[in-house]
């Protein structure tokens, strides 16, 4: 591999190498879905009936109000059923994942999760953008989220020295964040957008976030509040149970979101992943493409608890690769795409949970600070430049 801060040479280095390789990333998707069928959909029916099942059991333990035993197991009950939702259940459903199956419960255009970010907003910022542009400077407006300095192409400004608390605010707000992503407020605030373009939106996000509010810390807290007032025949006790079930609530929505942050983070922004000039997309082919989302990309090695609970996106550069194949497959699919990548010359980025957020805090540690050694590159395959064609 040779690399400038302008052109990267690495993989396939032929048209027909390139070709080759798409190929045979084509042979791995094509094979897989083939073989989709009932045991796919029992296992995502298996997930919805999990998700109810863990919020149904947290909830009811909080309706028990602040007794430690009860109220610490069903406040993480309801956060493991809200992961779970968001990430295995959601994020994949609504990329369409299952649509195959004819079943309006999982069908990626109707589907409603429990997030403050309306799935318009969430298949338009994320499976359109994101995955289309992924980690594209200009492009893809998930590589720092409009907040964070990932890498030496973005502007250093006065707010990147707090880059760290700024992290620390967007994992633990990370579903509001998410939810109003795609206004692109940052834009706003800079004069390069005005506010009454973004109106729309907004009243499509603030639904969004006031349904979620009302039914986590004003609908089931006035269950709490009945159920323990009932029980202990006392006005004290029926604000007690309030208390515990909006206190479970928070609890079960910060375990969420700081999870949620940790996993998207691990898949996308350690130390060994490339960002792309605009130019290198140019006439870009689908092997190129595919190129692009194996070095942009992150997998996270672990077992099956970790799987399930970043809905597999612990298959990270698989999920790049075939977002609308069901990511309960990815498992199968990675050792044949690392397969394709070690005969390619490729790197497959891959490490512990631990080690990868290790190098996410140091990218955004280095890039809290002005320049920095990561810049932008094209893709450079041999004999598709003019000059060596």
């Amino acid at each position: 591999m040779t690399m400038n801060p302008q052109t990267l040479q690495i993989g396939p280095k032929s048209i027909e190498e390139l070709e080759a390789f798409q190929q045979e990333l084509d042979a791995i998707r094509d094979e897989t879905r083939a073989q989709l069928g009932e045991r796919d959909a029992r296992y995502i029916r298996g997930i919805l009936k999990l998700v109810r099942g863990t919020e149904l059991a947290g909830r009811a333990l909080l309706m028990f109000g602040w007794f430690p035993p009860t109220f610490i197991l069903g406040a993480v009950l309801l956060g493991i059923s809200k992961i779970i939702d968001n990430m295995e259940l959601g994020h994949n459903v609504m990329h369409g994942q299952f649509n195959w199956m004819n079943d309006p419960r999982f069908h990626g255009d109707t589907f409603e999760w429990d997030n403050t970010c309306p799935k318009e907003e969430w298949r338009h910022s994320h499976n359109y953008v994101h995955h289309t542009y992924t980690n594209v400077i200009g492009k893809d407006r998930d590589f720092g989220y409009g907040l964070l300095r990932l890498s030496n192409d973005l502007r250093w400004s006065w707010l990147h020295p707090f880059q760290l608390l700024l992290t620390a605010l967007l994992a633990t707000f990370f579903e509001l964040f998410v939810a109003i992503h795609d206004l692109q407020m940052d834009k706003v605030a800079i004069g390069r957008k005005k506010w009454s373009e973004c109106r729309p939106q907004w009243l499509l996000v603030r639904a969004k976030i006031w349904r979620q509010v009302r039914k986590d810390y004003i609908a089931w807290p006035l269950v709490g509040a009945l159920a323990a007032g009932l029980f202990f025949q006392s006005t004290q006790g029926a604000i007690d149970g309030a208390l515990a079930v909006m206190a479970g609530n928070l609890i079960g929505n910060l375990m969420r979101n700081v999870w949620a942050w940790a996993i998207i983070f691990c898949g996308h922004f350690t130390e060994r992943v490339y960002t792309f000039k605009r130019e290198s997309i140019e006439g870009e082919t689908k092997g190129q493409w595919y190129l692009r989302q194996i070095l942009g990309s992150s997998n996270i090695s672990g077992g099956s608890v970790l799987h399930l609970m970043s809905g597999n996106l612990s298959h990270q550069v698989e999920h790049h690769l075939f977002p609308d194949i069901p990511a309960n497959r990815y498992i199968e699919m990675a050792p044949k795409v690392r397969a394709v990548c070690a005969k390619y010359g490729v790197p497959y980025n891959t490490g512990s949970f631990a080690a990868q957020l290790w190098t996410v805090f140091k990218r955004i540690a280095r890039y809290s600070l002005p320049g920095g050694p990561q810049k932008a590159v094209h893709i450079e395959v041999e004999s598709i430049l003019p000059e060596r064609a």
